[in-house]
């Protein structure tokens, strides 16, 4: 299995946890959700640990720079984010009236969760943090090391993220495949997915499509920055975009995320500080996925957006997203509260609204974290050229 490389192992996961999922007995599903249950706690708990273990030594190594690297990923992260809002936005309203029929019933969308089998036991993992804690922490500790005189704190940073990568090489990556066979498994057992999807087949049509052109432009963009084939960069990062599809994590996928990004020849020190910055502030598919359902639902329910009153609502997706958990379905979660206070949604919306979102919580986190290669490419670029230019500075003083 460790020949076929990682790609092919998470395409056969999924094909058979499709198969699995529809001839295997209940029992045999639940012993996969329990694993699942018990790998996904033990995810959850790493997580704070590695965007910890991986951004404070970035940032210590970079120095000064680290400033101005922060601003420059921050600032790409929020424009991609916005810009994918807009382009969904005006897309389905052009789109949406042609193809939607506000005849259809609610009914069917009122617990999305309920054919999915339980576990047979799990195992509580709590993280020592919750992720926007660990980001603060990571920059606190960063920053520290380049203020701090003596090399005591860097060597620790250092020794830990060891510790971390040894984690992810050793238990995380093997495991992965097994994590999404049973995932794809117990959604195809349910037929949840199927049924969700036989309803709003149109309306995730267009996300997928949306997804993809967002992507083309952000590859098409990092590879003129960086004077780079787009197309051999995108394919490079489909391990993250496989890998996310079945664990519907941004989170989750920084291990494979951060492997691809230095493949397709991203630096080191850059790729261990931008992923699993991105992984956390970076969610261009899921402000797609977002802004085209809850357009949808609006539309359904006989309203019509405009700019005006949507676009407040994109800005601050960007932002209020950031504090979503690296779980699946945790972006949509975030965004509940601006549904209800910015869009006027009632609690029949807001259910329909998190069945739609769950439906295809994967394509968006894998849009969302392919994406990340994209404009970790870009920083890495740009990054360099204010290095050139300064050296060049200092050499002219």
């Amino acid at each position: 299995m460790k020949r076929l490389g990682l790609l092919p192992r998470i395409i056969l996961a999924i094909i058979l946890g499709i198969i699995i999922g529809k001839i295997a007995p209940d029992w045999s599903i639940r012993s996969l959700a329990t694993f699942n249950g018990l790998f996904g706690n033990f995810l959850g708990f790493v997580i704070p640990l590695i965007i910890v273990g991986f951004i404070a030594p970035g940032i210590g190594q970079l120095g000064k720079g680290a400033g101005k690297l922060l601003g420059i990923t921050t600032g790409l992260a929020y424009l991609s984010t916005i810009l994918a809002g807009l382009l969904t936005f005006f897309a389905a309203s052009v789109i949406y009236p042609r193809i939607l029929d506000a005849s259809g019933s609610f009914s069917e969308f009122d617990n999305p969760e309920k054919a999915l089998l339980s576990a047979f036991f799990t195992v509580d993992m709590p993280p020592v943090m919750g992720v926007m804690t660990a980001l603060l922490l990571a920059f606190l500790l960063g920053i520290g090391v380049t203020v701090v005189k003596g090399n005591s704190l860097s060597n620790v940073l250092e020794e830990f993220r060891v510790i971390v990568e040894k984690v992810i090489s050793a238990i995380i990556i093997p495991l992965l495949p097994v994590h999404i066979l049973g995932i794809f498994a117990n959604m195809t057992n349910g037929g949840q997915v199927e049924t969700i999807l036989s309803v709003f087949a149109k309306v995730f049509v267009m996300i997928i499509i949306l997804h993809i052109v967002m992507l083309l432009f952000q590859y098409t963009t990092g590879g003129m920055i960086a004077g780079k084939n787009p197309l051999k960069l995108l394919k490079g990062m489909l391990p993250a975009y496989f890998t996310a599809l079945g664990t519907q994590s941004s989170a989750s996928t920084i291990p494979v995320t951060l492997s691809a990004a230095k493949k397709v020849g991203v630096r080191e020190k850059i790729a261990d500080f931008t992923v699993p910055l991105l992984a956390t502030i970076h969610l261009s598919g899921s402000t797609i996925t977002l802004v085209s359902c809850s357009m949808a639902i609006l539309f359904l329910t006989g309203n019509s957006p405009d700019l005006a009153s949507y676009f407040p609502f994109i800005l601050m997706l960007g932002v209020t997203m950031i504090a979503a958990p690296g779980v699946p379905g945790g972006a949509v979660m975030a965004a509940l509260g601006l549904l209800e206070t910015m869009l006027g949604f009632d609690q029949t919306m807001v259910t329909l609204m998190i069945a739609l979102y769950l439906a295809q919580d994967s394509f968006g986190t894998a849009c969302n974290v392919t994406g990340d290669g994209a404009i970790s490419v870009m920083v890495d670029k740009l990054s360099g050229k204010q290095s050139e230019e300064s050296t060049a500075n200092l050499k002219v003083s």
